[in-house]
């Protein structure tokens, strides 16, 4: 039987915690920024589309280094959070929540996207025509609809979270029970003497945790392709 000690245990714990602020506090600026991607007609909608997805194809590595540019302590917004509301992000477990949800936006945001571009418009339509609000349509008729599609992209957002290394480690190091996460502590783990074992252990628990997340994910991306079909066929 597979038995974790404390220090990989507390890894484990520190990933979930992680992985859960990231997604859950990605969730509303990602809900945002995908109905602007998805519904807006503005100049600019194409570069903002640039910077949501640019953490997918820049090197971990550098959004590290962003970060730590940005909201280190000595950073252009580090400084006056921790200076004037005591908030600092670098080398805390919460900077390492900060570069786990940036790093997971772009699959919420693209998710979100594709499920919101779904909706059946004459359904909104024919909401409006009847006199409801453009706030009432969209919660009645919008956000139902596209929900299985959010609630997909907010977990594919917390396993890219819960498996983020390069930007985590370079902003907030890899401090033991403090900002080693799971994938952070699987790295020290193969630079140490005697380490298999532990890096085998962890490599474990995070496939494991990893595929349950996107089984769940893609058990509600074919929900959503069932709705869409149904959608259509009643249209047909």
């Amino acid at each position: 039987m597979m038995t974790l000690t404390p220090e990989e245990w507390t890894a484990v714990r520190l990933s979930l915690k992680v992985a859960t602020v990231a997604a859950l506090c990605s969730l509303p600026v990602g809900l945002g920024l995908a109905l602007l991607l998805a519904r807006g007609r503005f100049w600019g909608r194409g570069i903002l589309g640039l910077f949501v997805y640019l953490p997918l194809v820049l090197p971990p590595v550098v959004t590290g280094y962003l970060l730590l540019v940005l909201f280190g302590r000595n950073g252009v917004l580090g400084a006056p959070l921790a200076e004037h509301f005591g908030i600092v992000f670098a080398f805390r477990w919460t900077g390492a929540a900060l570069a786990a949800a940036i790093m997971g936006l772009p699959l919420m945001v693209r998710t979100m996207v594709l499920s919101l571009q779904a909706v059946d418009h004459r359904l909104e339509q024919a909401a409006s025509t009847l006199g409801a609000g453009r706030l009432r349509v969209f919660a009645t008729i919008t956000l139902p609809l596209a929900a299985p599609g959010i609630l997909a992209g907010t977990i594919l957002s917390f396993a890219k979270a819960f498996g983020e290394f390069g930007a985590t480690i370079t902003f907030v190091s890899a401090i033991p029970g403090v900002s080693q996460t799971l994938p952070v502590a699987i790295y020290g783990y193969t630079q140490m003497p005697g380490g298999d074992a532990a890096v085998l252990r962890l490599t474990l628990v995070a496939v494991v945790i990893s595929m349950t997340a996107l089984g769940l994910s893609e058990w509600l991306a074919q929900r959503v392709t069932r709705q869409i079909a149904g959608q259509n066929a009643r249209a047909g």
